[in-house]
């Protein structure tokens, strides 16, 4: 084991913490998405940060020492955006997410601490062979996606999906359901998805099981990616999958096109909303109809009252246990089963 490094949860497909690598510096113009890389910490930025491993545990850092990440990009709204194609010659860059994201800081908002700083070493390599995500994905068999779906998607990132979904999973679980759980749009953060599994989902998977650091990536590319993720889905034959479409389906991490593939098979949708103003924004726009409202537009009376006033859409506060027996009502109804 490499014990030098930090390895993020980035690299938890690949062996790189357990085979021997090495590190050589490329070219900017040979760099793409998805490229495991070495970087050394030159500035930390906060001492609120920490780093997220290969098994979803958060460690602390020093000044100078060396992490291994994939390069890819961030969009969020609501933190920071940046990618590895604004890399100048210094070769300075950030951690995007404490997952192992790397790429430039282009924006952030003032409320969030520093990013973790890295300077660019060079690429994980062995023998002559450049090391990438793709690397470690392996193809499946085709298999036509059949598997009931319930769709969490936002308004924002924030807005409380991985909450609901959580809450959503559990209930399932109460019933003796075999749950897969997912999230298949967004930036890279295992912790996410391994909290569905610890709330009982049998299966997890995420986009970074196929190759992508986030789902920032050229349309069709990321159609043909993501229908090797339903396939792999498909395969463990479970009777509902939870799944999470990370941020917004208008923003750029190709929400709406796995709204798209999943579309058939969804029973149940649950918006989940930073602001009442933005369910509407998000109704119009996307065209959706959820079944109910939740998130942190629900938190209050006030708020969930204005939703079901202005778009006509149950809201629910999942997080109020009060709601709970109305929530095993609807999703016993939606999936044709008791629970």
């Amino acid at each position: 084991m490499n014990s030098q490094y930090i390895f993020t949860s980035m690299l938890r497909i690949s062996d790189l913490d357990k085979e021997p690598f090495s590190v050589e510096k490329l070219d900017k113009i040979k760099w793409k998405t998805g490229d495991y890389v070495v970087g050394r910490i030159t500035d930390t930025g906060s001492d609120r940060l920490q780093i997220e491993l290969i098994n979803g545990r958060m460690r602390s850092f020093m000044k100078e020492d060396l992490v291994v990440g994939a390069l890819g990009e961030r969009y969020a709204t609501l933190e920071a955006t940046g990618t590895w194609k604004e890399v100048e010659e210094d070769g300075r860059m950030h951690l995007l997410t404490g997952a192992g994201l790397f790429g430039k800081c282009t924006s952030k908002s003032v409320h969030l601490p520093n990013l973790i700083e890295i300077e660019y070493l060079g690429h994980v390599a062995r023998g002559k062979h450049i090391c990438t995500m793709d690397d470690y994905v392996h193809d499946v068999e085709f298999s036509k996606f059949n598997t009931p779906v319930i769709l969490l998607v936002g308004t924002s990132m924030s807005a409380g999906k991985t909450t609901s979904a959580r809450i959503i999973v559990n209930q399932l679980k109460g019933a003796g359901l075999n749950i897969v759980a997912g999230k298949l749009t967004g930036a890279s953060r295992y912790r996410d998805t391994l909290s569905l599994k610890d709330v009982g989902a049998n299966y997890i998977f995420d986009f970074v099981d196929i190759g992508l650091p986030s789902s920032i990536f050229p349309r069709e590319k990321f159609r043909k990616k993501l229908v090797q993720l339903l396939s792999r889905i498909n395969a463990v034959q479970a009777d509902v999958a939870v799944i999470e479409l990370g941020a917004s389906p208008l923003e750029p991490y190709n929400g709406d096109v796995a709204f798209e593939e999943l579309k058939e098979n969804i029973k149940f949708t649950v918006l989940c909303a930073s602001d009442p103003y933005a369910v509407y924004g998000v109704m119009k726009s996307f065209n959706l109809k959820p079944d109910i409202v939740s998130g942190i537009a629900t938190n209050t009376f006030a708020g969930a009252e204005l939703i079901e006033k202005l778009c006509n859409v149950r809201a629910l506060n999942l997080i109020d246990p009060k709601t709970s027996t109305e929530l095993k009502t609807i999703l016993s109804e939606k999936l044709s089963i008791n629970i």
